[in-house]
Parts: structure tokens; sequence; C-alpha cells
């Protein structure tokens, strides 16, 4: 007779069960179905009767390459959402009150003799020469004029505003084409087995037992299966994150919709403006050590535009990582997983990463190995995400609340300190290959957040002060010419990507 033991750990992967909807679990259902489904049986389990967090609704542009990898079409997607472009993020009162900076995607001015763009504008500008950093980047200048178009070859880097519960619609309408099956219902219990501790089943409140070789937790901060039952720690984050609590709700349009996420900051937290073609998604980010839930829904609803069409509703989050994101024959998504918290709209893309990395490390069998590799990658993209997120709060000079000047006294992590004095002293910026924050992103939130370099790099003295003038100048022309030809953001939208009014 075989060993039980070594039959379950051996057995190769055939039917993957995610448990849990909502756009973690319905992204996974999509790629895994798209790429592998010829393979696989797969099955997601939801309940209507359990509801999402359903406020990731501003994306990053590694959404496209998402969405490109699994074949969706653009229009019918942002149709289908309500779609709106976003080309960055409106920071607002988060250096001091009444001071705006945008960080935006895409590129500023170019680099040349492998030495980036900033030393020639930071040579620039103590000559007299440069203009403000924001008029060298194609997609901020486009932000701040309200203006968008397709542009050949890939040429303006963009995301997308959406309604994450109409996209969780999408993605299962998809999922289900590509051979996914969805079960109704929910899990009273996640069975395992006694020697391995693998997952074997989940046991649902019908009495039915949905079977399989491989699990994907997208329970949320549930955590049913990596948390409940394998019991796979968390680290907190909160000494660094002080936002614990969340309100949001849904407002009616008052104007057209701008290409950007607004972040407003207040007293004890934040606010966000999420701008879709007919309804914009609002909310307010907030420490419950700093402000009550009363006095955050007062704050909030004096504030937010337009009707609001949904009552706010509450959540409570822990900012963090879980220590293994795939333990056993176990992987967690979302929000089971990890939470940073929605200031740079990293929530899609950390479920994306964790998706893409399956893919590449998707077993035959479970091995120890593909375990770690797994997990190593994503713990090094936490901890980037984690240090960029902090940086905002790090860099403000506000003290006008017990909020910020706690902020103020915070120790940071040492790889961010390191990051902030490098780019202070030298005008570099660390990066590593791969990580999810560009140079350009460092560097703009670094210098909207009032860091100024002491020193740039040589290379930029080479050139003849002539020749840096044409240099610069002609980024410049060449921005402010694309972002002129360019149509207001509606009514390019209007007719490439009309979207139903609700």
């Amino acid at each position: 007779m075989s060993n039980p033991t070594s039959d379950i750990r051996s057995r190769p992967v055939k039917r993957v069960v995610i448990a849990g909807g909502g756009t973690a679990g319905w992204m996974a259902a999509a790629a895994i179905s798209r790429v592998l489904g010829g393979t696989l049986d797969i099955t997601l389990v939801e309940s209507e009767e359990i509801g999402t967090v359903g406020v990731g609704e501003a994306t990053i542009p590694t959404l496209l390459s998402f969405h490109r990898m699994i074949d969706i079409n653009e229009q019918e997607y942002m149709a289908a959402v309500q779609g709106t472009v976003k080309l960055g993020i409106s920071f607002e009162h988060w250096l001091e009150v009444g001071h705006r900076y945008i960080h935006s995607f895409g590129f500023s001015g170019k680099d040349r003799a492998s030495t980036g763009f900033q030393h020639f504008w930071l040579r620039g500008r103590k000559e007299g020469m440069a203009s403000g950093y924001e008029d060298y980047c194609l997609e901020l200048k486009a932000a701040m004029g309200d203006r968008f178009a397709h542009l050949p070859n890939g040429g303006i880097h963009y995301a997308y505003h959406m309604d994450a519960s109409l996209y969780a619609k999408f993605l299962r309408q998809f999922s289900e084409r590509h051979g996914a099956k969805r079960v109704e219902g929910k899990i009273a219990e996640v069975l395992t087995d006694a020697e391995s501790g693998f997952v074997t089943a989940l046991k649902m409140e019908n009495g039915d037992a949905i079977e399989g070789d491989f699990f994907i937790d997208c329970t949320g901060f549930r955590a049913l299966l990596i948390g409940k039952t394998l019991g796979v720690g968390f680290t907190d984050w909160s000494h660094w994150l002080f936002n614990d609590s969340a309100l949001a709700t849904q407002t009616t349009a008052v104007r057209d919709a701008v290409p950007y996420t607004r972040a407003i900051a207040g007293k004890s937290g934040w606010q966000w403006r999420i701008p879709l073609q007919h309804r914009v998604g609002n909310g307010i980010v907030y420490s419950s050590r700093h402000m009550s839930d009363d006095e955050a829904r007062e704050e909030f609803l004096g504030s937010v535009e337009g009707e609001v069409i949904k009552q706010p509703w509450p959540i409570r989050f822990k900012p963090g990582q879980r220590q293994q994101c795939w333990a056993k024959n176990c992987v967690a998504l979302g929000l089971a997983g990890s939470f940073i918290e929605p200031l740079e709209s990293t929530t899609i893309h950390l479920i994306q990463r964790g998706i893409v990395h399956l893919l590449q490390n998707f077993p035959q069998v479970v091995t120890q190995p593909a375990i770690d590799e797994y997990n190593a990658r994503l713990d090094e993209e936490l901890q980037h995400v984690r240090d960029f997120v902090v940086m905002h709060y790090h860099l403000s000079d506000r003290r006008d609340s017990p909020y910020w000047r706690e902020i103020a006294e915070m120790e940071i992590p040492s790889t961010l300190r390191h990051r902030i004095e490098l780019f202070r002293e030298t005008g570099t910026v660390f990066h590593v290959p791969g990580e999810l924050f560009g140079e350009n992103s460092w560097i703009q939130v670094m210098m909207g957040q009032g860091i100024v370099p002491k020193r740039y790099h040589p290379t930029a003295d080479v050139l003849s002060p002539a020749d840096l003038q044409r240099f610069l100048d002609g980024i410049r022309t060449s921005v402010l010419g694309n972002v002129q030809r360019m149509p207001a953001h509606m009514d390019y939208l209007r007719s490439y990507c009309p979207a139903p009014r609700p």
C-alpha cells in the first residue's frame, strides 16, 4: 500500500480551488484559466452574502500588462467598469497645508550618457535655465491640463480608475468563458491532511466538500486558509503606518472626471477622490488612535461633493504582511496576504504580482524550493512598496496635529533612510531593477515633498551652457506640443469607451 503522506505531497496539481471572489479571487481565476485553463480544473467559491471591501478603484500602469497577458480588450473593459484614465496622483496638503504636487506615471526628460535627467535639470535650475520639473514630463502636464489621448508606440503611460465590483463581474464572465467554475456558498470549515498539514478541501455550510490539490486564499482580512487554518503569522507595520480605519462611499459626479486620483491629507489621515465616468469613489483613511469614527464621518461627509449614493461603510485593517504568502499547498492573495494602505494604489498591483509570480513558479507538484523562491520575491516587493508609502508621511513638514507630530518623531526603516539620504546628498536614486516604483516616482515624491539634492552628477557639467539650454528646451517644447494636441480627457473617453449610465 502506498504511503498517504507521500501521496498528498507529491500529488500532481490538477485541481485549483480559489476561496473567495472579489478583485483578488477573480483576477486569479482569470489569469490561471486563460494561461493554464486547458490543463487544470479551476473552481472559485464565493458567497453573495459576504461583501468584499470593494474600494480598490484606482490602479497603476502594471494592470495594462496584466490585461495584455490575458488578452483583455481595453475598450470593452473600460466601458464595463465605468473606467476613466489615471495619469498619476495629486497629493494635496502633504508637504504643508495648501501645497500640491503630482506623482505621475511615465518619465521626466531624457537620460543622457547613462546619467539621469534630474542631474541636467538640477544644473539648469542652478543656472536659471530650467523651469519646473513638471514641465519635462508628458503625463504630468497632461494630468494638470485634464487631457488624454493614446499615443503611437505606447508613448503615454497611464492606468485606470474603475468600479471594483463591476471589475469582479467582468472578470467572472471572462473566467467562466475560459473554463473556471463558480460555486455559491459559505465555507464552514477548511479540511487538512493530518500528517502533512496540506489543505485537502473546503467544507461548505450545505455539507458539500470542494476538494483540491492547490488552494488560493482570497478571503480578505479573515485569511481563513493561510492564517486561521495554516497558522501563518502576520508582521504588523502599524509603528510605521498609523492608519487602521477607513470609511468609503460613492457620490454623483458634479463635473467631468479628471485623469488623476486625488489624495488629500487631513488632520489625522487623508481622503481619496477617484472619478469614474458617472460617479466618484470617495474615502477617508485615518488612525483610530487620533480620530474617532464619528469625527472621521463628520469630516468626511462635510467635504465630499455631489449627492451621497451609498451610506459610508467602515473598514478596519492592520497594515503589514503575512510571514509567508505561500505555505504548504496554499497561496494568499490580496488582503489575506498583505495590506499596506491605499495611498499609492498598490493593492491591485500586489495581487497581480502575486498571480504573476505564481504563474512563473506554478507547481506540477508542490515543492519547498518553489515556495521559498515565491516568498522571497514577494517579500522584496512588499518591503519596497512599504518604504515608498512610508516616505510620503516621513517627508511631511506638517506639525498641526498630534498625528503629524507623532509621525515626525517616527523611526523609519533603514532601507528607506538610505534612499532618502542618497538622493539628498547626490541627486541619485537607489533603485533595484524590477522594482515597482521607478526612479522617476522616487524623484517626483521626494522633490514634491521638499527635498532638493545638494549636488548633481559631474556628467551634467560636460555640456556647454548653450547645449544644456537646447537639451532642456527641446524636451519642454516637445512635452507642451504633445499635450496641446490632446483632447480633453472625458471628450476622448466619450468616443473611445462610453459606459452605460448606471
